[in-house]
């Protein structure tokens, strides 16, 4: 993949506007902490990785502009910073993760913490690239040749570090010649699969077929594809598992129609103090969003809308979990523990 999401430049954090792709390729320099929150809370950057690796790179912000403010006193007065950066997505954890990450340092630290922070968030950064790439091999491997596969949002570069977690394993499959065709949900209502994926695919050379969300129980019908792989936001400790909406239908129907189903993210998706999916916060956005499309109302006026953006899998609809640390097959609380007790 030769775009990058994320990079940090002339001491100022730059992220690719992914509201304008694919129309346009236009980056954003960011060096204050509440506007790093709004490209967060705005969609400028998403999935649940970039997130977390911009929310690291933020912190970084916060703490430059603190220690000019007040050197003795800027990790008391960077708790506001940290506060303003999570709030601005609940659902995926990594983004939590990643700040309590970066506060680990803190009390290492003496003197100016630019540049200390700058080293862990560039790290978090190259980890998540490495361990995308050690998830795209470990998945490929459950791909039977000839297969074809669907995916839903973006799970790919874009949504992470770079290479991607469930566009990884495709890109990793595709290496093998396993693959012989992917699609792409739309992902309505921001269009991620249509907008993102379907780009991203055609970056690297490799053909991509969408399809309207309705559309997919029927193509799993015509035995036109043998795999559903997707990422995640965050996996409760049992294995249930936060991901796009549209997300729970595919992995029903994929299990009546007796098709795989496979998961793919970083053990920093596993969130070990949620016992459930039922106990995982789900973010509710503006209605907007499903009664326009851009700035024109496409909806019926006075009808209302409900807009959860994810929705969550049971662990027994799922096949795999594939995470750097490994393939967790028929993912269960016993399993995904000894999993993380290995991290």
């Amino acid at each position: 993949m030769s775009v990058f999401p994320i990079r940090w430049h002339e001491e100022a954090l730059k992220l690719l506007d992914q509201r304008l792709l694919p129309a346009e390729v236009t980056e954003i320099s960011y060096d204050s902490v509440a506007a790093v929150a709004d490209a967060i809370r705005d969609m400028v950057v998403r999935g649940a990785p970039a997130i977390g690796i911009t929310a690291a790179f933020g912190v970084v912000i916060a703490a430059r502009a603190r220690y000019a403010e007040s050197p003795d006193n800027w990790r008391e007065s960077i708790g506001k910073d940290l506060r303003l950066l999570a709030d601005a997505r609940p659902t995926a954890i990594n983004l939590f993760w990643a700040i309590e990450r970066m506060r680990g340092c803190f009390d290492e630290i003496e003197g100016d913490p630019v540049e200390r922070l700058l080293t862990e968030a560039k790290t978090i950064h190259k980890e998540d690239i490495a361990a995308n790439k050690r998830m795209g091999d470990l998945g490929a491997q459950l791909i039977g040749a000839g297969s074809n596969i669907l995916t839903h949002c973006n799970a790919g570069a874009l949504a992470t570090g770079g290479y991607g977690t469930a566009l990884g394993v495709i890109r990793s499959a595709v290496a093998a010649g396993k693959v012989g065709q992917v699609f792409a949900d739309e992902t309505r209502p921001w269009l991620q699969g249509a907008r993102l994926t379907a780009w991203e695919l055609l970056q690297d050379g490799i053909p991509v077929s969408l399809i309207a969300e309705g559309a997919a129980s029927w193509l799993m019908c015509q035995g036109k594809v043998q795999w559903i792989v997707v990422g995640s936001d965050r996996i409760a400790a049992n294995g249930d598992v936060a991901n796009k909406i549209g997300t729970y239908q595919l992995a029903v129907s994929a299990r009546y129609h007796g098709l795989k189903f496979m998961v793919v993210a970083p053990t920093s998706t596993v969130d070990m103090n949620i016992a459930g999916g039922a106990d995982i916060p789900i973010e509710t956005r503006n209605a907007d969003e499903l009664l326009k499309c851009g700035d024109k109302t496409v909806a019926a006026a006075g009808a209302s809308a409900w807009n959860p953006v994810f929705d969550v899998t049971p662990a027994v609809l799922v096949d795999a979990i594939v995470t750097e640390q490994g393939v967790v097959e028929k993912p269960d609380a016993k399993k995904i523990l000894a999993m993380m007790e290995n991290t």
